[in-house]
């Protein structure tokens, strides 16, 4: 049973929901959000954040590191912002009446919304940037934010490496010591403080951050991972809620979190890579890669195959090739040129595969980080198998159906196991009726990262919520993307605080056009959704996604 307490909500003198973690938590945050709405955000110029526009602030928020304890140590929370234009895209004459602040988080747990403020000058949240501040800001353990490492970033990025879909005894050994080092390393680098990067904590963070942009009440998207701690501030605080877009949603069961949402992503992602392959097969004319899916993996195993013996550069093995077109399990844009990249190795240029898919040295910092908060969060948030035999007869009967990404999966994971500090009981999402305003998800019907389902398992556990559907496609991320009726719910809720009167859907947007090997089109590029690219550079997920040290290198938790 979770261990609950019942505190007064300061709105409305109701009790709110239990915090598992106990009363002198929410206390603690009472205490930092008054000293934060007292204290404001001294926005100025950012240290780093590209900003050709010129018009992203940059400020800091603090929070503290226990919750329990908020006169002890207190960690520094980086914000960005960029104000309402308040001009309509179509009447520049026209003024739009500004409405507070959006807080947007991409997930991870591990990613930054740090440039999410400069989405704004794209088309597709243009009408949301005129009504809106756009806020972003990095999590507690990310870049600036009091940083988390586990590891010498230049041991992080391991290349080229191997990646068995089949991992023999030896291997598994070999992996078991590395899960073992890394999560000493945590430790070892991070001391007491490593306990305190949670998601409850993500949570309480989320509402000092309110307090201190002067909001009443909270305005809030959150895509993938930031789904989960969005719903526990929902939980914990329903009543400082005004509007909350969950977009690509963990599911919250707190069975689930998150050993189980792992196992149900590695299948959702076997189904995903299916769908490539079947994509690339109906263009065999422009790849030559095969006239059917089973075809087509046929020829990603001979390039694996290849790798394994001589990998392409001297830096892109057999890992490397599975993470890059992990990505392609993610975003749909990369379609064209993760199948160009294979086509072209297999005619003898391996150029376009180094690019895509050999590691980044100057990126190694960011990653190892990015991946130490992923770790710290997930083991920290919940109980997860200590017996290695466990995941071991678990992911090996699950190998046989989707082989794709389940070890993987378990390496990235397995730290968890040798976790070095306690763990947490998981918060049991759910809200009474009439005790949260209506809240938005969206979720698309195929996504792998966050399978379907717990989209649907949140809709029923947030009373008033409402899910939008986008029918038989499986982008992660879908709002502000290229399909305009998921745009258009997304702008009526923001704006007008409207939504279909019950679960509803939209027809899959359009998919990738082919491009003919040699075509320069097929350089990197999203499709002008923010929020996904956002989750795609930054993240590393876990019910999603994450950067493992030598494969993953987007990863959103389940």
């Amino acid at each position: 049973m979770l261990l609950t307490a019942l505190v007064a909500a300061p709105a409305t003198g109701q009790p709110a929901w239990q915090d598992p973690a106990g009363s002198a938590e929410m206390r603690g945050t009472a205490v930092a959000a008054d000293r934060a709405a007292a204290t404001g955000i001294h926005f100025g110029k950012c240290a780093k954040e590209q900003d050709a526009p010129g018009s992203l602030q940059c400020g800091t928020v603090t929070v503290p590191l226990d919750y329990a304890h908020p006169d002890g140590k207190r960690i520094k929370l980086t914000v960005s912002r960029v104000k309402a234009s308040g001009k309509d895209a179509k009447n520049s004459k026209r003024k739009v009446p500004r409405q507070g602040s959006l807080v947007y988080n991409p997930g991870g747990p591990g990613a930054s919304s740090m440039d999410f403020p400069l989405a704004g000058f794209l088309p597709a949240w243009q009408r949301i940037a005129a009504a809106y501040d756009l806020v972003g800001y990095a999590p507690r353990g990310v870049d600036r934010s009091a940083p988390l490492s586990c590891q010498d970033p230049k041991r992080f990025v391991k290349a080229p490496s191997q990646a068995p879909t089949f991992p023999s005894e030896s291997y598994k050994q070999e992996r078991i010591a590395e899960a073992k080092a890394y999560a000493r390393g945590c430790a070892e680098r991070s001391g007491s403080a490593l306990r305190h990067y949670t998601s409850l904590n993500n949570a309480r963070d989320l509402e000092v951050l309110r307090a201190a942009l002067g909001e009443p009440k909270l305005t809030f998207m959150g895509a993938s991972y930031g789904t989960y701690f969005g719903a526990l501030y929902a939980t914990l605080f329903p009543s400082h809620v005004r509007r909350m877009v969950f977009d690509s949603a963990v599911n919250p069961d707190p069975d689930l979190i998150w050993y189980r949402n792992n196992l149900d992503q590695s299948v959702a992602f076997e189904r995903r890579w299916t769908d490539f392959r079947t994509w690339v097969a109906k263009h065999d004319d422009v790849y030559g890669l095969g006239g059917t899916p089973e075809e087509v993996r046929h020829s990603y195993e001979k390039v694996r195959a290849q790798l394994a013996a001589s990998p392409a550069g001297g830096k892109v093995g057999p890992a490397q090739l599975q993470g890059a077109f992990l990505e392609a399990g993610y975003f749909d844009d990369y379609w064209p040129q993760r199948a160009t990249a294979l086509s072209a190795y297999l005619k003898g240029d391996p150029k376009p595969l180094i690019e895509q898919a050999g590691p980044s040295p100057d990126a190694a910092a960011e990653q190892e980080n990015g991946n130490a908060v992923y770790t710290a969060v997930e083991c920290n948030d919940a109980s997860w198998p200590a017996d290695w035999r466990t995941w071991d007869r678990d992911n090996t009967r699950l190998a046989r159906m989707a082989p794709f990404e389940t070890w993987d999966n378990v390496w990235t994971n397995l730290p968890c196991a040798y976790w070095p500090v306690p763990r947490q009981k998981p918060l049991d999402v759910r809200t009474r009726p009439g005790a949260l305003p209506p809240t938005l998800i969206l979720a698309a019907e195929r996504d792998a990262a966050t399978p379907y389902e717990g989209a649907r398992e949140l809709q029923r556990r947030l009373s008033g919520s409402v899910l939008v559907t986008e029918k038989e496609s499986g982008t992660h991320g879908i709002g502000g993307g290229p399909n305009q009726c998921v745009n258009g719910y997304l702008d009526a809720y923001l704006l007008e605080g409207r939504l279909p009167a019950r679960r509803t859907g939209c027809a899959p947007h359009a998919e990738p056009k082919a491009v003919a090997p040699g075509d320069r089109s097929t350089s990197e590029e999203t499709s002008g959704n923010a929020a996904s690219a956002k989750d795609s550079q930054d993240s590393q997920d876990s019910m999603g996604s994450q950067h493992t040290a030598d494969s993953k290198t987007t990863r959103q938790a389940p």
